[in-house]
């Protein structure tokens, strides 16, 4: 202990025992060497004081960011209603009922200052759209030369492009729009690669795009599209697109199949049923495949045919219901059933003057 004391003796003083009286000169040894710092002259271990550097206080006259500050809500100037997706849905049809309560944003409470209806954040003002087209105008400049869209294709049209987005069966959703944004600050296009119920209709899904974001398709190969963001893009001043921090529940729609099909007795719709059930399939879709082609096939058949299946085995039933939504807009057709992943098609009745195979199987009917 006393070794551990006097680590280091004082150069001023030495300290001897006594030999004629140990114990007592042990003891003043320690008491003296206890009242003395050991660590005086030189400390070993003495951590070095570091005088604390101020804090740095934020000016109160500085104005907060309304991008950054929650307690604000976010005003945008995009000239069209917010809703989770853009091409998938159709404002004209009216849900009948809200699997959740409308007063639920997904952008957040407070988060923007347009109210959330259930399926849109509709805008709160009226929209010029001349000074809309005039901004857009201004921004995609010039039209590009052939030399200059084959560089561009050439550039983003492979499927190793780094600057590439994968749009599902979401299709053009509104935070799609915030990913095209980001993907434009350090590159003039974006590679969009498009799969499954959004194909049957690539034609609305290149509008809404260059609708809502305010590029140009540049290049359009089956499901593979690029994007351009203009020649005057301005990256420090793109629009402000509100992120929706959750995906909505989808409303409660009508009912897309009915009991009795239109123009039909219950019987009839029974019949066509079981004839579309034992007929064999016209295509067989896969989960996430490409559809491009479905719409045409379909017509085709119904040259010759007047009941369609489609096998859509391990497509998912969701995904069903949206394509039969989608054929009957597009064939156009009739919905009969959805059963066990399978589409029953009806082409619906055809002018006698303009099919004569439905005059002949309409006096068969009668004959029989």
């Amino acid at each position: 202990m006393l070794k551990l004391l006097s680590w280091r003796p004082s150069p001023h003083k030495t300290l001897t025992l006594d030999p004629t009286k140990p114990f007592l000169s042990l003891s003043r040894l320690l008491s003296q060497s206890l009242s003395e710092d050991p660590y005086e002259y030189d400390p070993p271990f003495s951590p070095v004081s570091k005088t604390p550097k101020p804090k740095k206080t934020k000016t109160q006259d500085k104005t907060p960011d309304p991008k950054n500050d929650p307690t604000r809500p976010l005003k945008s100037d995009l000239p069209f209603d917010f809703s989770y997706s853009y091409s998938e849905t159709n404002p004209a049809v009216e849900p009948i009922a809200f699997r959740e309560s409308p007063k639920f944003s997904p952008f957040g409470p407070g988060r923007l200052d347009r109210k959330w209806t259930g399926t849109v954040a509709a805008v709160q003002q009226e929209v010029d759209l001349d000074r809309v087209a005039e901004e857009r105008k201004r921004v995609l400049g010039d039209p590009l030369a052939e030399e200059e869209v084959a560089e561009l294709v050439e550039r983003y049209r492979h499927s190793d492009c780094a600057r590439q987005i994968n749009m599902g069966k979401g299709g053009v959703t509104h935070n799609m729009l915030d990913d095209i944004q980001n993907h434009w600050k350090r590159a003039e296009a974006v590679r969009i690669k498009c799969l499954g119920v959004p194909t049957l209709d690539m034609d609305n899904v290149c509008f809404h795009l260059e609708d809502k974001s305010g590029g140009k398709i540049i290049y359009r190969h089956i499901n593979v599209l690029i994007l351009y963001r203009g020649r005057n893009y301005d990256p420090k001043n793109r629009p402000v697109i509100p992120v929706m921090l959750w995906k909505p529940y989808p409303p409660i729609y009508p009912k897309l199949v009915k009991n009795v099909a239109d123009g039909l007795t219950f019987e009839g719709t029974k019949e066509l049923r079981n004839r579309g059930l034992n007929s064999l399939p016209l295509m067989k879709l896969t989960r996430n495949g490409v559809y491009v082609n479905v719409v045409d096939r379909i017509r085709e058949a119904f040259n010759t045919e007047e009941v369609v299946r489609l096998d859509c085995t391990h497509v998912g039933t969701s995904d069903c219901k949206r394509i039969g939504v989608k054929l009957r807009d597009l064939v156009p057709c009739i919905p009969l059933l959805f059963k066990d992943e399978q589409i029953i098609l009806w082409r619906g009745k055809r002018d006698q003057k303009q099919d004569p195979e439905c005059t002949d199987r309409s006096k068969m009917s009668a004959d029989a």
